[in-house]
C-alpha cells in the first residue's frame, strides 16, 4: 500500500549521479532513484551498496533501481550497478545528497528569549523557548532547536545545527558546521573536588569546552568545561549517544568514539582514533594518533604505540566464568610460585653440570 503520507521526492538519474560523484554505470544509466536503502529492503525507485561478501545473496535478489559495488565485483548480470573505488563512502554521499536537511526559515520564534546584547545573524533559525544569553554569537545559517540554552557569550559558528534541548554553558565555543543532538550538555563543571576537613570543598572550573569545525555529539552526551585549562574537541570528532567527557580533555581531530564511553579528566586522545562502545578510560592519560580500542575495555594507562588494544573479558557460561574469575584471583601467587620454581629448576641444573 502507497504512503499517502510520503512528500514526493526529486528523482535522479544514475547519470546525473556520477556526474557529480564519480564512477561508472554498469547497465542502463537512465535509471532514476529517489532514496537509499538497504539490499533486502530496496525498491525499483532506490538505490542500495554491496561491501560484504556476506550478503551476496542479497545482492543476487535486490530488487534496488541500482547497487554501488566496488571494482573487483565487476558486472552482474541482470543488475544495474554504479562502480567505485569505496562504495560505503559513496554511499554515505548519495544517501546525503538525496536527503538533503530541512530548509532552514530563518527568524526567531515569539516565544525565544533573546538577550538585548546578543547577536544572532539574520540568516539563523531560532527555534520556540530557546533563551540565548548576553554576548552570545550565532553565526550565519545555524538553527537552534526548541528549548535549548545558550550561555553568555557562547559563539557558535555557521552552519551548525543544534537540536532540542541543548545546553551550551556560558564562554564555550562551537565551530563550523556542528552537529549537536537533543540532551546534550556543553560546559558543564568538571567534577573537581578537594577534601578540606573532612567535606568536600567544590573547585571552581574556570575553563570552557571549545568544539572545533564538522564536529557531531549524539543525544545526551556530556562535555566537561576546563578546571583551569579548556576541554577541546578538535575538527571533524564524531561522538556518539551518552558519552561522558571529563574535564581538561582533548579529542584529537577525527576520532570517532561510540556510545556510553566515559573518559576522566585530563586524558589526551590522539588523532583518528576508535572507541568502542561502554569503554571506559581513566584520567590523566595519552593516546596516540591511530589506536582503536574494543568495545568495553577498560584502560587504566597510557597508550604509546598506534594499534588495535582490547580488554574485554570474553562472554562465557556463568559456571565458567566463575571459575576462571577464581583463577585470575590467585594469578599473581601463582606468577611467585612459578618464579620460585623457576630458581630451584636453575640450581639443579647448576648441580648437575
Amino acid at each position: 500500500m502507497a504512503d499517502v503520507n510520503r512528500e514526493p521526492r526529486q528523482a535522479f538519474s544514475l547519470k546525473q549521479i556520477v556526474e557529480r560523484f564519480g564512477g561508472e554505470v554498469l547497465g542502463d544509466a537512465a535509471v532514476q532513484v529517489d532514496q537509499v536503502a538497504t539490499l533486502e529492503s530496496a525498491t525499483a525507485t532506490q538505490i542500495s551498496f554491496f561491501t560484504n561478501p556476506r550478503y551476496r545473496r542479497q545482492l543476487e535478489q535486490t530488487q534496488a533501481g541500482a547497487v554501488i559495488v566496488s571494482r573487483e565485483v565487476g558486472k552482474i548480470e541482470g543488475r544495474t550497478l554504479i562502480v567505485c573505488d569505496n562504495p560505503y563512502s559513496y554511499f554515505a554521499r548519495v544517501s546525503d545528497f538525496l536527503n538533503p536537511p530541512p530548509a532552514l526559515v530563518p527568524g526567531a520564534h515569539p516565544s525565544a528569549a533573546i538577550h538585548a546584547q546578543a547577536h544572532v545573524h539574520p540568516s539563523a533559525s531560532i527555534g520556540p523557548l530557546v533563551a540565548i544569553d548576553a554576548g552570545a554569537v550565532i553565526g550565519p545559517r545555524s538553527a537552534i532547536g526548541p528549548g535549548s540554552s545558550i550561555g553568555a557569550r557562547v559563539r557558535i559558528g555557521a552552519d551548525c545545527r543544534i537540536h532540542a534541548n541543548v545546553s551550551i554553558y556560558d564562554d564555550c565555543r562551537i565551530g563550523e558546521r556542528a552537529i549537536l543532538h537533543s540532551g546534550v550538555v556543553i560546559g558543564a563543571d568538571g567534577f573537581g573536588l578537594a577534601m578540606d576537613a573532612g567535606r568536600y570543598r567544590k573547585i571552581p572550573q574556570i575553563g570552557r569546552v571549545i568544539v572545533g569545525d564538522d564536529v557531531e555529539i549524539g543525544a545526551n552526551t556530556t562535555i566537561d568545561r576546563g578546571a583551569l585549562d579548556d576541554t577541546v574537541i578538535e575538527e571533524g570528532v564524531k561522538l556518539d549517544n551518552q558519552i561522558q567527557i571529563g574535564h581538561n580533555c582533548r579529542i584529537g581531530a577525527h576520532t570517532a568514539i561510540a556510545g556510553c564511553v566515559g573518559i576522566a579528566g585530563s586524558t589526551r586522545i590522539g588523532r583518528y582514533c576508535r572507541i568502542g562502545g561502554s569503554a571506559m578510560i581513566g584520567g590523566h592519560l595519552e593516546i596516540v594518533d591511530n589506536v582503536e580500542i574494543g568495545g568495553a575495555s577498560a584502560v587504566a594507562k597510557s597508550i604509546l604505540k598506534a594499534g588495535t588494544y582490547t580488554a574485554l573479558f570474553p562472554i562465557a557460561p556463568h559456571q565458567d566464568w566463575l571459575r576462571n574469575a577464581a583463577h585470575i584471583r590467585h594469578l599473581d601467587a601463582l606468577a611467585r610460585r612459578v618464579r620460585e620454581l623457576a630458581a630451584r629448576l636453575a640450581e639443579l641444573e647448576k648441580t648437575r653440570t
